[in-house]
């Protein structure tokens, strides 16, 4: 990564005490705890786009929904109150924004603000960072304190396609997710889609209701159940406690029933196959090809389990208004696809649902007294700051359950680390190995190909605490929430010295 050469001078910048990068769902449980928690820190969200929500507002394809439940998805402090708890973007995004006004964020939010670069200076213990307006192109500059990125781990303007050949010879229409035409009539036409990710699963049921056929063309089958839509348990208690308190039992019992799934798969891989096959099973027709189909080369969560609410993609297939097709692509044709197997798949329309391509801090380069910081080099501390890197903090959720339960943690000990620091005097915060030594692997320790293809360009994890990124819930609530903010790595100081110490006596305002 590397920053700009020029801009505008800092010394006449405005001064913040925080400054979120991103307002989508991270991004604004940022500003909303940063608010309630530490009400006299001045701070603004930058957003490279038009409107809030992030992936929420991004993604505008067919049937976009969540694959988690929302009472796990959603914000602790706010309810889920829709009686759907695997809900569709609209809903969700309805949500994200009720978030921002309930909570005055809208005037902390400034769109099309995009940062390009971020310098820190030891000296002035201070960010400087330069933004363009994605509007305009005018450069502007402003400094911080602490910086926040909350973008996610994803690219927003460019989604993964792989090589096709013969790709220009299509006479039809080829179409990626992350770039859904809104004019795209697909209605009585024939569609490929090309992928078995959470994103082709729930292309193929939207789509299948007008389309004339939706075939899922598969490289590999992904591991696939049915949940229902409607948390009945949920809807009951709400019913008889009210939105808050069944909520927060709600989430208790889903946070529960994440753990011992993922725990079950991971620990019985050969059972969790053949349960899942067996429901699969009962949700297709009778005599289908399962073992082909739906049948993964790897262990349950080896991936992300993809979740069809109501079985809608198993109904699709039953109903004869989609199927699936798994080999590989030898080349496009003009009217469709053929095959490696010799088949061509005809199709008017051809969706690309190859997946998503990583990008760290939304790609702005880092320096650090002058130092450009590369990722890999660095490894992260408490999965939420980096090794040698003063002063920013970063959100990236769980893998294996939903999203937000960790990024919801990670805000809370971030407010308590700035109060430790506000309680003593302390305006600097630098995570530092001691171990030179300490084995690292990739900070995203999971095998699905978009985690798989940027590796090399992500920070790295250790293998012990608190170089080593959590992915289960409760032991966060430890770290994140229940234990002192203080660590022997964790080193704090004033601007300009040369010292740090990470050694005080905890207060009311570390715990």
């Amino acid at each position: 990564m590397s920053s700009a050469s020029s801009a505008p001078d800092p010394a006449t910048a405005e001064h913040l005490d925080v400054l979120i990068v991103g307002a989508g769902i991270s991004g604004i449980g940022a500003g909303r705890y940063l608010k309630a928690e530490l009400p006299s820190k001045s701070f603004a969200i930058l957003e490279a786009r038009a409107a809030s929500g992030g992936t929420w507002d991004l993604f505008r394809y067919p049937g976009i929904r969540s694959d988690s439940d929302l009472h796990t998805f959603g914000y602790e402090f706010k309810p889920w109150r829709d009686e759907e708890s695997i809900a569709s973007a609209p809903r969700i995004l309805d949500y994200l924004r009720e978030t921002v006004v309930e909570n005055g964020l809208d005037r902390h939010i400034r769109y099309h603000h995009k940062a390009i670069s971020v310098s820190w200076s030891s000296e002035q213990a201070r960010w400087t960072v330069l933004i363009e307006r994605t509007d305009s192109g005018e450069q502007t500059t402003l400094t911080c304190s602490w910086l926040f990125a909350a973008g996610g781990y994803y690219r927003y303007d460019q989604g993964f396609t792989p090589h096709f050949e013969g790709r220009e010879r299509f006479r039809g229409t080829i179409v990626h997710p992350q770039h859904w035409p809104e004019e795209l009539d697909y209605a009585d036409k024939r569609v490929v889609v090309i992928g078995s990710g959470a994103t082709a699963v729930t292309l193929l049921p939207a789509m299948a209701e007008t389309a004339a056929h939706v075939t899922m063309l598969q490289r590999t089958p992904s591991y696939i159940m049915a949940v229902p839509k409607k948390d009945a348990l949920a809807n009951a208690l709400r019913r008889f406690f009210g939105p808050e308190r069944a909520y927060a039992l709600t989430r208790r019992k889903n946070i529960a029933q994440q753990r011992l799934v993922w725990s079950f798969c991971q620990r019985y891989p050969r059972a969790a196959r053949r349960i899942i096959r067996w429901a699969n099973t009962r949700q297709l027709p009778k005599g289908y090809p399962v073992d082909e189909h739906f049948n993964p080369p790897y262990g349950p969560w080896d991936q992300r389990l993809c979740a069809v609410p109501d079985g809608d993609l198993f109904k699709a297939i039953r109903e004869g208004k989609a199927s699936v097709v798994t080999d590989r692509i030898s080349t496009f044709t003009e009217n469709g696809v053929l095959l490696e197997s010799g088949r061509e798949l005809a199709a008017d329309v051809i969706v690309t649902a190859t997946g998503l391509n990583v990008q760290a801090f939304g790609g702005i380069g880092v320096t650090v007294d002058g130092e450009q910081v590369r990722l890999p080099d660095t490894v992260a501390y408490k999965g939420m700051m980096l090794s040698g890197v003063p002063n920013l903090a970063f959100s990236i959720g769980y893998t294996n359950s939903s999203w937000t339960l960790k990024v919801g943690l990670l805000c809370e000990h971030f407010c308590r680390l700035l109060a430790h620091m506000d309680a003593h005097g302390h305006d600097t915060c630098r995570p530092e190995i001691s171990d030179p030594a300490m084995p690292t692997r990739p900070l995203l320790d999971f095998d699905a190909g978009y985690v798989k293809r940027a590796i090399d360009q992500l920070p790295r994890q250790g293998d012990r605490m608190p170089w080593l990124t959590s992915m289960d819930y409760r032991s966060d609530v430890k770290l994140l929430r229940a234990d002192s903010v203080l660590d022997p790595e964790l080193h704090f100081g004033r601007a300009g010295a040369a010292h740090t110490d990470s050694t005080h006596t905890e207060t009311a305002a570390t715990r």
